[in-house]
């Protein structure tokens, strides 16, 4: 039994899972593998054996790790674009937003994970994960009217992984995000323009419904 280090069992446990955690991401960003327990167990300055007792098997720990690190980036995407009013600010958002967690650090946990997925249980997983990260891109392309938002959230999704791909190659970050504005922004100001014009025509031609069953009228006045 480890020793408690913590004013209770629970918090002691939660200490040491946080601890074990911490070193695999960090192996993990560093080489994009996690060779063995002992690995992480040496990082974490604990011993192999209280490593296995929070976490037994390889497998478990990267299970835990896709639940330690997907929701954290869902969040931050989901903040970044909640703070726009717009649509079209709040697809700009999304692709900022992940470029910027590339430049953090944090897309070489989630590539080495989805490259090391081990068995079906985490493939399906990691897969429900990234489909929580797209979904209010998704969402937002279907308020705009898009016919088919997934379609279009892969197309823009293709462009975030080019500028991931430029940051990962050396571009400053600076230009990195212009360019990227740069793509996403007229296109998605542009689409947001059309849905304005499609709820503008609308209400006109409701208008003019409303005009058209009126009774007629002579000298301004309804017979």
């Amino acid at each position: 039994m480890p020793k408690i280090s913590a004013a209770t069992i629970v918090q002691h446990r939660a200490q040491q899972e946080r601890l074990i955690l911490d070193a695999a991401h960090a192996i993990l960003e560093e080489t994009g593998d996690v060779t063995s327990m002992r690995e992480v167990a040496e990082r974490a300055g604990l011993a192999r054996s209280s490593v296995y007792h929070y976490f037994g098997s390889r497998e478990a720990l990267l299970n835990a790790l896709v639940q330690d690190v997907f929701p954290k980036w869902t969040e931050r995407v989901t903040n970044a674009m909640a703070a726009e009013p717009e649509p079209s600010g709040r697809i700009i958002a999304y692709a900022l937003a992940n470029v910027q967690l590339v430049e953090e650090g944090a897309h070489a946990v989630g590539s080495a994970l989805a490259a090391l997925s081990p068995g079906e249980a985490l493939n399906e997983q990691a897969t429900q994960m990234h489909r929580a990260i797209q979904e209010p891109l998704i969402e937002t392309l279907t308020e705009l009217g898009v016919q088919n938002p997934e379609g279009l959230g892969e197309l823009i999704n293709s462009v975030i992984h080019a500028s991931t791909r430029l940051l990962e190659s050396g571009q400053q970050p600076e230009q990195v995000y212009a360019g990227l504005t740069a793509v996403i922004g007229p296109m998605a100001r542009e689409m947001q323009s059309q849905k304005v014009q499609e709820i503008k025509g609308a209400q006109a031609a409701e208008v003019a419904l409303d005009w058209a069953y009126r009774p007629e009228r002579v000298d301004g006045n309804p017979i």
